[in-house]
């Protein structure tokens, strides 16, 4: 059983939040299944990442820092994966925050970027090998 089985994401515009996270968790090997308002994406018939409209208007963005959503991290098995990625979310409309780097404050392996959407939603792509794969 996975530990994560879904997540839902409130946006406020549906459609542009499809055309946003489409492209990157499509390149996760993701599948997407729409229905009348809100859509999601599958992985290995398991994981599931779902958008879906407010239930009231005008109550975003959120606010990096602020109580609520922090980040999402995706760990990819590569430095070039999180490279990739980055360009695929800029490509789509993300906000780069952090451009991929090393961050030593977590370990000399870590390296990651940091994306974010129109929503103040923010993603993280992240490849932190074990020490003995080095």
């Amino acid at each position: 059983m996975p530990v994560f089985d879904h997540l839902g994401i409130t946006v406020d515009d549906v459609p542009r939040g499809i055309a946003q996270f489409d492209p990157i968790l499509q390149a996760l090997g993701f599948d997407r299944t729409d229905t009348d308002t809100s859509v999601s994406w599958w992985k290995d018939g398991e994981t599931e990442l779902i958008l879906m409209p407010p239930r009231e208007q005008g109550t975003g963005p959120h606010v990096h820092g602020r109580v609520g959503w922090q980040h999402l991290a995706f760990a990819v098995d590569s430095r070039a994966e999180v490279d990739r990625l980055h360009d695929i979310a800029l490509a789509a409309g993300w906000t780069a925050v952090r451009d991929p780097k090393i961050y030593p404050r977590f370990s000399e392996r870590y390296y990651a970027s940091f994306v974010e959407d129109d929503n103040g939603i923010r993603i993280e792509f992240m490849h932190n090998p074990p020490r003995d794969a080095e």
